[in-house]
């Protein structure tokens, strides 16, 4: 299996640079979604003195032109800082800064669907919703072959691998152990992980967040897996199909909840919103993937623990269906329900839109409502 080339260099000898002081100056990586909706780009700017908080970071700008973001003549990009975390890479005091990409004419980029998912997530904060999404990835070598897997074959059929354990079964723990330290010293708000059910996929949930803290902390969370993957010269795949054939896919289940769901009799809030979503399935088909849903369908086939793409279903603990309400839910009538359909590559600050849409706003129809301000 291939791996980078960085990967070869030595540590060691980083490590002596890297424990060297730095007084007072604290280095910010500024992160932000490039123009392929998928990709993190990131950047380093010194400090004065460590911020406390995101009113203490400056704006900043970058060329549009070399991140699918703008066209040369007129390129220049302004990041505006979002949420803060603490840096596990440099470590205290420097900082990771997500940021929001404005146009040079200060209207969001088209790829900031932050900008929006804000205003929504304010309309509706006295219903206090609440969301958890679990991220599933698979390991890759530099050569896009799967991480640990036979160079002229495949491993043994899937059955063992979910949630396993030994060298035959869990195929790079190292990385999920390092990523999942990482975040918690980050500050980002990662509850779990475990092996899945294709040999070098694993999953890591991240909640439970309220508003747009979810896909902020899940952005946050994807950024500091491909960058320790770059650290053990790997590659960390969101693809929702990465192999074809008898082999899972990757899904970003969301799991969302609102005060009213999870009070006593909650379980009539859940079935109402059920209902809602099975009457516009196809706008959160085209809001679960970057692609509009063509990269989903390579995924939800109705097999490999999916819904079909083309149809709505509901049940209790049902894990082929669209959207599954845990059986622990049904029993005590009050809780959450999960929304299966989400791609791995989605965006979260997309598929938390939709659901408050939907749901919460009472939205029909094919298109979003668009609100006065």
């Amino acid at each position: 299996m291939a791996t980078s080339e960085s990967a070869r260099l030595s540590k060691a000898v980083k490590q002596h640079y890297m424990e060297l002081p730095q007084g007072e100056k604290v280095q910010a990586m500024y992160i932000w979604i490039d123009g392929t909706g998928e990709g993190v780009r990131c950047k380093t700017r010194t400090l004065d003195s460590e911020p406390k908080t995101i009113e203490d970071l400056p704006e900043w700008n970058f060329d549009g032109s070399s991140t699918y973001q703008s066209e040369g003549s007129n390129s220049d990009m302004y990041l505006i800082p979002a949420a803060m975390f603490r840096d596990p890479f440099r470590k205290d005091p420097n900082k990771l800064v997500l940021c929001e990409v404005l146009k040079y004419n200060r209207k969001p980029a088209e790829t900031n669907l932050r900008y929006i998912c804000k205003k929504i997530m304010e309309m509706v904060e006295n219903q206090v919703p609440w969301f958890g999404m679990e991220q599933e990835y698979t390991i890759l070598g530099t050569d896009g072959h799967p991480f640990g897997w036979p160079s002229n074959g495949f491993p043994g059929p899937q059955g063992p691998y979910y949630c396993g354990v030994g060298a035959d079964k869990a195929y790079g723990r190292d990385i999920v152990e390092a990523h999942y330290k990482a975040c918690l010293y980050a500050g980002v708000q990662i509850c779990g992980t475990n092996a899945e059910v294709m040999p070098a996929q694993w999953e890591f949930q991240v909640g439970p967040c309220e508003g747009i803290n979810m896909a902020d902390h899940l952005w946050a969370a994807r950024f500091i897996l491909h960058r320790v993957c770059e650290d053990f010269g790997v590659v960390a795949s969101l693809d929702p199909k990465p192999i074809p054939g008898n082999w899972n896919g990757a899904g970003c289940h969301t799991n969302f909840s609102t005060k009213e769901m999870r009070e006593e009799g909650g379980l009539k809030a859940i079935e109402d919103s059920i209902e809602k979503l099975g009457k516009r399935h196809s706008y959160h088909i085209r809001a679960y993937d970057p692609k509009g849903g063509l990269d989903n369908a390579r995924r939800l086939t109705g097999h490999h623990e999916t819904s079909n793409i083309h149809e709505f279903s509901a049940g209790v603990a049902n894990r082929g269906a669209s959207i599954r309400i845990p059986r622990a839910v049904g029993q005590e009538k009050k809780g959450y329900f999960e929304d299966r359909r989400p791609s791995a590559n989605c965006d979260p600050y997309a598929v938390t839109e939709a659901l408050i849409r939907t749901c919460l706003l009472h939205e029909q129809g094919d298109e979003p409502t668009i609100y006065s301000k």
